[in-house]
């Protein structure tokens, strides 16, 4: 695999967090995911949307195209997930993603996923054998510490070694232990969506 050097990792290193809104469970529909792009941890420089279907199997897809389309596009060095499924069991695939859109490509999650329980609430969707396919093939999870030694977060990493990958979170983390650009994405993404009982 072609692994992204960066033989210098800048203080302002734009990178992209994505994260989705709020949704009910077992429902049908559509989620938005934002896009928020930042310069290292420090400034924003934009934002952009799109949608994926709850449950579904669109966003590997949505998101590379959400990406590519973008004017940020050619000035983004790395994106961020905020966790490996959006809108519930829609899986994104992070290898295929960092081959379509040529950037690395890093999920955080605060705690470690629990891959057993992931695997059993799969076997109750359509194409549940793909979905498992696209989480095993986004490798090893490990824990960073971003801020201190005190909590970590966990990553996993596609096209990207795990010592950059790393280093890019901890100059990114800069109010939080997660990635400025996640935290934001997260605030901005939960805005967006209201959800009714």
């Amino acid at each position: 695999m072609n692994l992204k050097r960066f033989r210098c990792i800048k203080p302002e290193i734009r990178v992209l967090g994505i994260d989705d809104g709020a949704f009910l469970p077992r429902t049908e529909g559509t989620v938005d995911v934002v896009g928020v792009v930042y310069r290292g941890g420090y400034w924003l420089d934009g934002v952009m949307r799109t949608e994926v279907e709850i449950d579904g199997t669109d966003a590997t897809e949505k998101i590379a195209f959400m990406i590519k389309s973008s004017p940020h596009y050619k000035q983004l060095r790395v994106v961020m997930l905020n966790g490996i499924t959006l809108a519930g069991f829609n899986v994104v695939d992070i290898q295929w993603l960092f081959k379509e859109i040529n950037l690395p490509v890093v999920t955080v999650t605060r705690e470690e996923p629990n891959l057993a329980e992931i695997k059993l609430a799969l076997e109750n969707l359509p194409e549940h054998e793909k979905r498992w396919q696209a989480i095993e093939n986004a490798g090893e999870i490990s824990q960073v510490y971003t801020r201190n030694d005190e909590e970590a977060v966990c990553m996993q990493v596609a096209g990207i070694s795990k010592s950059d990958a790393e280093k890019i979170l901890k100059k990114t983390s800069t109010r939080s232990n997660i990635p400025e650009a996640l935290r934001v994405a997260h605030i901005i993404a939960s805005g967006l969506t209201q959800v009714k009982e």
